[in-house]
């Protein structure tokens, strides 16, 4: 397969974005290595009293010098029952000082932590409904009040719009319980309503991946990217960690980055981090007709049973996102109970007493690669026949700066084919299909980049950048199916390159492929700082030549048409190349708009192509032309809120067999601000076949 024209567009002419959240940096000394390791004894009970030479520790079979060996012997012990009236909390004293308080307890923080279990209760409000964080908050003082042990040290969080450590790690049981009734019900209830980010179940068009960036509003990847915050955030302390993730469920997008949740779980085994997801909507069951929360299924969906296939199936993806956060990092769900206490009683089950080791890797190359541990017992305590539980490896640091040229080009291959992928880098990723041939279909990928995210460095009276791009498309039986490989130099006014931080870049490139199950990996890297993106999905080229039903490409939203002798930079393709794309025509290029996100000062572009439209054989040959008509309409919570004028398309396109064009146009200027489903209505008045492919958008203020 081939690779077709790539571009890259500086959106100057478009909104600002939004001011996104930094992720928190921690750093360490990368050559000391924590393992933590639990040794249980034939009888299922901890093993006290082991010293540093009673262990051998290997790293990618080499044996390692153990620096220092630490038992945290954990206590089952219930706390006394909370009084009926309790005391009123003591006054602060004179002269306190939180943050001189904080920066003591770093100081001592081994000994602080000496015999703790570590829990932290990460409340997701941004997936909850008001109920069901009345449920999560009445849970977490439940167990608090009843259930937590004299070894448990329990700290907070909260995730709306960003993660936010209300309650750091503590035994007061009463401060807890009062900082948990601080919680107002219903922040953020609004965002749990913004479920799936990808097309309608029945239409496979328009599927993306928004970045972090531009926006909280579609935030599936915000949530991943959360709990690998709150994962770095706890790697600072050598002990075992538990996160307690109360939330409604984790939804899918629509082509899901599988990239994100790696990373997230990559990030918790290194900072030894279990997650116990627990979905507080507990048992429940999916009314046929759907219920108060949620839009009922629409047209046949209603009487086919597809609609109720598509809310259950929807359930599970939310599920089957939190099992895997549990299952990859050695915790536990809790999934369809009412008992919620019982996904965080788990983490006192699972979390007896254990060893902190640590040691000096003398492996000291910044390379990347994954290092595998073992543990072992040394052979004088081999009569215990004892049970070690510990973590099976980890992935060691890289830089950039000082790579050489091979070394980078390496880097980024390594970053290709790695199982830990980097995330540094913000990307928005949407891959969409149009047919070209009866067997062949260009498949445009588009991927948008927060200028605030590159590093320009000045050269003379220029500042300049690199990006870098790799891609690699694999059929259903892993093979390659398409390569891209493309660097863009980035050479602008130092006036122009100001204003990137407050833009967005886009880079879009192509593949030619034939109908088929496929998956991408893309990687981006950025070459001031080296912070390297990536993107992993997997998509559906459909084969449409014996639908029988109306036959349509991907939809296309944009708010941009730009000539394409405009590109801030981009690099040559030879002509044919360029022609196949689509997009491109009278020498403008139709710029898709990856995170559907519009401002209401923005018109809105809407392109779609349908195949084969019906041509009646008694129309006269000088007037043999199709007849679909086509609207765009916004729903929001099964209410129609706008509907587009219908337009009638009827030329075919010259230069390809069968294709019919159809474009629409609307003004954002008298939409409200939110979150939309877009339907396009396309109806064959000839052929007697209708299609109504749906994808999500969201409009914002200037």
């Amino acid at each position: 397969m081939k690779k077709i024209a790539s571009l890259l567009s500086l959106l100057l002419t478009m909104q600002p974005m939004v001011a996104y959240q930094t992720r928190p940096t921690f750093t360490i000394d990368t050559s000391v290595v924590i393992v933590n390791v639990t040794v249980l004894d034939r009888d299922g009970k901890p093993v006290p009293n082991l010293k540093a030479s009673d262990f051998e520790v290997y790293e990618d079979g080499k044996l390692q010098k153990i620096q220092a060996v630490d038992f945290q012997k954990l206590s089952s012990s219930v706390l006394p029952p909370v009084p009926a009236t309790p005391p009123p909390p003591a006054a602060e004293p004179k002269g306190y000082n939180p943050d001189a308080e904080k920066s003591t307890l770093k100081a001592s923080l081994v000994s602080k932590f000496q015999d703790r279990r570590l829990m932290v209760m990460l409340f997701d409000f941004s997936s909850m409904q008001p109920p069901e964080q009345i449920r999560a908050r009445n849970a977490a003082i439940k167990f608090l009040t009843g259930q937590m042990t004299t070894s448990d040290s329990v700290s907070i969080m909260v995730f709306t719009s960003e993660l936010k450590t209300v309650q750091d790690f503590t035994s007061d049981r009463d401060l807890l319980i009062a900082t948990i009734n601080k919680f107002r019900i219903g922040e953020s209830s609004e965002n749990a309503t913004t479920a799936d980010t990808g097309a309608d179940s029945q239409d496979v068009s328009g599927q993306f991946v928004p970045d972090e960036t531009e926006f909280n509003i579609f935030n599936s990847d915000l949530k991943l990217a959360a709990l690998e915050d709150a994962a770095r955030k706890l790697g600072e302390y050598p002990e075992k960690k538990a996160l307690v993730y109360l939330s409604s469920g984790i939804q899918k997008n629509g082509v899901d980055n599988q990239s994100q949740l790696r990373a997230t779980v990559n990030t918790a085994i290194r900072s030894n981090v279990a997650f116990y997801p627990i979905d507080v909507r507990g048992l429940s069951a999916a009314v046929p007709g759907g219920d108060a929360t949620q839009a009922a299924a629409a047209g046949n969906n209603l009487y086919s049973g597809a609609g109720q296939n598509s809310v259950r199936s929807n359930f599970n993806n939310q599920q089957e996102t939190l099992a895997t956060l549990a299952l990859d990092t050695g915790g536990k769900a809790l999934l369809d109970s009412n008992d919620l206490t019982e996904g965080i009683r788990q983490v006192q089950e699972d979390f007896s007493s254990y060893y902190v080791l640590s040691y000096a890797s003398a492996n000291t190359a910044m390379d990347g690669k994954y290092r595998r541990i073992q543990v072992k017992l040394s052979p004088k305590l081999a009569d215990l026949r004892a049970k070690l539980d510990y973590r099976q490896g980890y992935y060691a640091s890289t830089t950039f700066s000082h790579m050489a040229e091979g070394d980078k080009e390496a880097q980024l291959e390594k970053a290709l084919l790695a199982d830990n992928p980097a995330t540094d880098l913000p990307i928005a990723v949407e891959v969409d299909y149009f047919r070209m041939e009866k067997s062949k279909y260009f498949v445009p990928i588009g991927v948008k980049i927060p200028g605030s995210a590159l590093a320009f460095k000045s050269k003379g009276a220029k500042a300049a950048t690199e990006l870098d791009f790799i891609a690699q498309v694999y059929d259903d039986r892993n093979r390659s199916a398409a390569t891209v490989r493309d660097t863009i130099p980035l050479k602008l006014n130092e006036d122009v390159a100001g204003q990137v931080a407050h833009k967005n870049l886009q880079y879009d490139t192509g593949v030619t492929l034939t109908p088929g199950k496929y998956r991408l990996r893309f990687v981006a890297r950025e070459n001031g700082e080296g912070k390297v993106g990536t993107y992993e999905a997997k998509f559906v080229i459909p084969d449409i030549t014996n639908e029988k039903t109306l036959r349509y490409s991907s939809v296309i939203l944009s708010n941009q048409r730009d000539a394409v002798a405009n590109q801030v930079a981009g690099v040559k393709n030879s002509k044919k190349l360029v022609e196949e794309n689509p997009l491109i025509a009278d020498g403008k290029k139709l710029v898709p708009n990856v995170t559907k996100v519009f401002r209401v000062n923005q018109n809105m572009l809407v392109y779609v192509e349908v195949y084969d439209p019906n041509i009646p054989d008694f129309l006269p040959e000088n007037f043999k032309r199709a007849s679909v008509t086509a609207s765009l309409a916004l729903y929001k919570d099964d209410r129609k809120i706008f509907e587009s004028p219908s337009v009638r398309a009827n030329r075919l396109a010259e230069n390809r067999s069968g294709t019919l064009p159809v474009w629409l146009q609307m003004s954002m200027a008298k939409i409200p601000p939110g979150t939309y489903d877009a339907q396009v209505n396309l109806i064959d008045e000839f052929g007697k076949k209708f299609a109504f492919p749906r994808t999500s958008l969201a409009v914002l203020n200037q």
